[in-house]
């Protein structure tokens, strides 16, 4: 057990450092602070000493062929003058007193020694069964600095009720280490809920889930040094993970105002952390909608644990800072109000988050903006970020490797999986070259898949699969499916095959210029929607490679997921989630399903619009959508409306640029005129589009209608004529005659008319577009509580005498190409396109 001596000698170091900074609201029962391979007593700058690690009968070592040795000549501290070299496998054995959380801190630096090249050694770590290192070098590090490693491991408990620290040479090398820290942690510190990115049930991660540090960043501040936490721990400035520095700017208090609401430690971050914030940078503008950007590069292959921490340092008063935060283009936190939840100003709070970086991108992107809801000036704030690594089910924090125990050996899965691919080949050597060729071929696709199930993080309760966000599938529904180590799950074609029988035509549930969707059926019995392209359109192909990328990127309650894609055989698949609802164009016209209220209506068009506001700056880069119309809204099964067919998606413009030249794209009847005339794509053409498709909401009619008169045959320019003699209830669907607030109706008719506006310049962004029709649907609700305001305000009953054809899909037509489309049509519906007049 711990020796008196030592026990008291360790926390009279740890509560004066403490005592120096705040008052001190926690004092470890373990604090072991070892200096390895020294002969002395270490005292580091924020005043700790470190004890040799011998002499204590606490700290054991294994004797085998230890080696110490020292140069003070490295201009470094103490700590990093002397390192325990290891020539075999040897174990650090720490009697601990307290069962839990501790922190646990190793000290590496390659001290110059004549006899040992300690850079060029490869060595392997590992703590109570847990892989922390694997053949871990500084060689491969480039600069050769100090470097702190720091994790979180349980001791007691599921595992040893002592840390066995096990260092393990690689054949021919050496191992070595310079100090090592085991201090026990505040209880608590980890329990509280997290939430899921994408989100999804709350829940609590384990005790015995060991974490790695990674980042852990003061923004808008210095870099703070353990004699500035109470928990000695390291903050650096956010400066270098900002993506656009001119879009923030550092703010600062004085820390004796930070407070702490009850319930909250002070050993969550320290007061230093919670004073200083980066905001939103000033950018000359009236309202402004941009976001705050930070980006970590991470490991793939892990959950991360993120943890954000709050302090309303900016306000004058209550509920005046209301932003949004995001994980990876993923809305983590909608509408927050810092003050609602710590009733005060300076007042500090956090929120946990996981996120699963398993495939895709390598780098974790956090972003603070305005909110859309806000009724306040545009500003939002992040005071500090702490991102750790989750240790995976093969409990290693380092790579795909697997280390179970400091006394089993090592198993290499990697290696065993070529072993067999090189055997397989061996084995078919007397057939023919082809064939052996070809099943190679398919070993190799498959590996990844086996590699990805290593990985899988079933043993927690936290929804992982790509494409499931924020629906009503549960994440248990998915057990079964694999994702790939990029972009989704790659469904084989007997997959597909088997999920839409065979490709049944009574499963078609529509046709479009991609090729036919399929309902279909997985495995596991989730339903899917299976979009399966022509293989020999090469134009498709940009496309399926198109939706793929950026339905990778993008999470939203408003934008269909992407499960995955099927690529075998020259196929183009790809596979969503479920759309029970189907089309919006269908509960408009051309169907026999009951007709929306107007209230629906709008709360479709609100959820159409919050799914492409997202797009135009929730996202890391500005996406325009270039083919947003009525069939490409879908609704599920609650009338929840979702952004669909990401394949004409581009990019949109630096901040430096105003708009992308590229060549036109998009649907007769929805095309922004300007950008058909200039070739100069900006956000603003799909504000355009979104114009035609509230007007054919209100009207209940197709975009383009060639059989109805010239003058009626463009519904934007139709309505327009109407809107702009404050007439538009003349055309409205006749089912809502007497059902519509006229107060509604005008707010809703001038957001279409703005939408609809000539240049690009004088219409709003997405974010007022969704303000104004959450505007008109407050107008619709309060006229419908007072009986009074429905009699006085409905529109009255009137003949509807526009003649009105019913159309379907087949009206509308794709533009493939400015210039090179084979598709004719008459020159009377051309010129409305081409002339803008009326609009």
């Amino acid at each position: 057990m711990v020796s008196i001596k030592r026990l008291f000698f360790a926390s009279i170091v740890c509560f004066i450092t403490i005592s120096s900074l705040v008052c001190a609201s926690f004092t470890p029962i373990d604090c072991f602070l070892i200096s390895c391979g020294s002969s002395k007593s270490i005292q580091v700058e924020d005043g700790r000493v470190f004890e040799p690690d011998f002499g204590d009968s606490d700290v054991g070592l294994s004797t085998n062929s230890l080696i110490t040795v020292s140069n003070s000549e490295n201009g470094l501290s103490e700590l990093h003058n002397s390192a325990r070299v290891f020539t075999k496998s040897s174990v650090y054995t720490i009697s601990t007193k307290e069962i839990g959380r501790h922190w646990l801190r190793l000290h590496f630096y390659p001290v110059k020694n004549n006899q040992h090249d300690l850079k060029s050694a490869v060595f392997s770590v590992v703590a109570n069964g847990i892989s922390l290192l694997h053949e871990f070098s500084f060689s491969r590090l480039g600069k050769i600095d100090p470097l702190l490693k720091e994790y979180v491991v349980e001791i007691g408990g599921s595992s040893s009720e002592n840390l066995v620290l096990t260092l393990t040479p690689a054949s021919g090398s050496i191992a070595f280490i310079n100090g090592i820290e085991v201090v026990s942690m505040p209880e608590g510190q980890f329990d509280f809920s997290v939430i899921p990115i994408p989100m999804g049930p709350g829940f609590v991660i384990p005790s015995s889930v060991a974490l790695e540090t990674a980042y852990r960043v003061n923004m808008g501040g210095p870099k703070l040094t353990p004699r500035n936490d109470t928990l000695w721990r390291i903050w650096n400035s956010d400066h270098s993970f900002l993506v656009h520095p001119s879009s923030a700017r550092n703010v600062t208090k004085d820390p004796k105002t930070v407070k702490y609401p009850a319930g909250e430690s002070v050993d969550i971050a320290p007061n230093w952390v919670y004073a200083t914030a980066q905001e939103m940078a000033d950018a000359k503008v009236m309202d402004q909608k941009f976001n705050i950007t930070w980006a970590f590069q991470v490991d793939i292959g892990f959950t991360y644990f993120i943890r954000m921490h709050f302090c309303d340092i900016v306000s004058a008063s209550l509920n005046n800072l209301i932003f949004d935060v995001y994980i990876n283009n993923q809305t983590a936190v909608e509408s927050l109000d810092i003050s609602t939840k710590t009733m005060a100003l300076s007042a500090a709070y956090f929120a946990d988050f996981v996120v699963n970086m398993t495939m895709g991108s390598d780098k974790i992107f956090v972003q603070v903006g305005p909110s859309n809801l806000r009724t306040t000036q545009a500003n939002a704030i992040l005071n500090g970020l702490e991102i750790m690594k989750m240790r995976n089910p093969s409990n290693s924090l380092d790579g795909e490797f697997l280390e179970y125990s400091s006394d089993s050996k090592r198993s290499n899965t990697k290696k065993h999986v070529m072993v067999a691919i090189f055997a397989t080949v061996g084995g078919l050597a007397g057939l023919l070259l082809i064939a052996a060729s070809c099943f190679l071929c398919f070993v190799c696709f498959r590996k990844p898949k086996v590699l990805a199930k290593q990985k899988s993080l079933s043993w927690l309760s936290f929804p992982q699969q790509v494409g499931i966000s924020e629906t009503k599938i549960s994440a248990g529904s998915f057990a079964s499916t694999t994702p790939s180590r990029t972009l989704g799950r790659i469904f084989t074609f007997a997959e597909i095959r088997e999920a839409t029988k065979d490709f049944d035509e009574s499963l078609v549930i529509g046709v479009g210029g991609f090729g036919k969707v399929y309902k279909g059926v997985l495995e596991s019995g989730v339903m899917v929607a299976v979009k399966r392209g022509n293989s020999k359109s090469q134009q498709g192909l940009v496309e399926f490679r198109t939706e793929i990328e950026m339905l990778s990127k993008l999470r939203h309650r408003h934008l269909v997921s992407l499960i995955g894609y099927c690529e075998e055989l020259n196929e183009m698949i790809l596979v969503y989630e479920f759309m029970a609802g189907g089309p919006l164009r269908k509960h408009l016209y051309g169907s026999d399903i009951p007709h929306l209220s107007w209230k629906q209506r709008l709360e479709v068009c609100i959820g159409a619009a919050k799914g492409l506001h997202y797009l135009h700056t929730g996202a890391a880069e500005c996406i325009i959508h270039r083919d947003v119309k009525t069939t490409n809204i879908l609704l599920d099964e609650n009338l929840t409306a979702k952004v669909a067919d990401f394949g004409l998606s581009k990019f949109g413009p630096a901040l430096d640029q105003t708009h992308v030249s590229t060549a036109v794209k998009g649907s007769f009847g929805y095309l922004d005129p300007e950008y058909y005339r200039r070739q100069q794509l900006t956000e603003k053409s799909d504000v355009y589009s979104f114009g035609v498709v509230l007007m054919e909401v209100l009207c209940a009619r197709s975009a383009i209608n060639p059989s109805l008169p010239r003058e009626q045959v463009n519904i934007a320019e139709w309505a327009m004529h109407w809107q702009k003699k404050g007439q538009l209830e003349q055309i409205i669907d006749p089912y809502l005659i007497g059902k519509v607030s006229i107060d509604s109706l005008r707010k809703y008719g001038e957001t279409a008319e703005k939408c609809l506006a000539e240049y690009g310049c004088e219409r709003p962004s997405m974010g007022d577009v969704l303000w104004n029709l959450e505007y008109a649907l407050h107008l619709q609700e309060a006229a419908a509580q007072s009986l009074e305001d429905e009699n006085s305000h409905n529109i009255p009953d009137i003949p509807y005498s526009i003649p009105r054809v019913e159309s379907g899909p087949a009206d509308e037509i794709d533009i493939v190409s400015h210039g090179e489309s084979d598709v004719t049509t008459s020159s009377g519906v051309f010129s409305q396109l081409m002339n803008p007049k009326g609009r």
